[in-house]
């Protein structure tokens, strides 16, 4: 990361330089520079470095503007996908609500927050977000939708499932 065009420069100069000490040769053609400002295309060895508008960094969208809403969203669906997969299971009156707790959040919340490090997280994806873990949570305690809980309610007859006894 840097705060102007020059120490970009500068850094991946550096980058090509200490790289080639080790017998390293830095892949123009693969190396592609954002900004969040107004950046003119600059050139490496007669080869132009590529200016993107985003990219994946450790496997979350990353845009210019630092809108994370695609990215959340994305994390949501996937997150559904997992629950829709793990429903036979969860549903199951031999597996016991404990392990159920547990399964959900091993296997359900980290898919959905993979990679949460690098959002930007506004009001209405935090409501989002915020959502997913409540409706999961009635599904897991067998709570219709048209029962009249508070989510608050839900959350610690949530939370008092998590702390069981090995």
């Amino acid at each position: 990361m840097a705060e102007s065009e020059e120490e970009l420069k500068s850094l991946l100069m550096k980058v090509k330089e200490e790289s080639e000490k080790v017998g390293f040769k830095l892949n123009i053609q693969k190396t592609k520079i954002m900004a969040s400002g107004p950046i003119t295309s600059w050139k490496i060895d007669g080869e132009t470095v590529r200016t993107v508008i985003d990219f994946i960094f450790w496997g979350s969208k990353i845009t210019a503007d630092g809108d994370c809403s695609h990215e959340i969203k994305r994390c949501l669906f996937l997150g559904r996908k997992v629950m829709t997969n793990l429903d036979s299971i969860l549903k199951s009156r031999d597996i016991t609500l404990p392990t159920n707790v547990h399964l959900v959040k091993a296997m359900g919340f980290p898919v959905v927050m993979y990679g949460c490090e690098s959002w930007t997280i506004k009001k209405a994806e935090h409501q989002r977000i915020d959502a997913f873990e409540l409706c999961y949570w009635r599904r897991l305690l067998r709570v219709p939708r048209t029962a009249r809980r508070s989510n608050q309610s839900i959350l610690r007859k949530s939370v008092l499932n998590i702390h069981w006894k090995d």
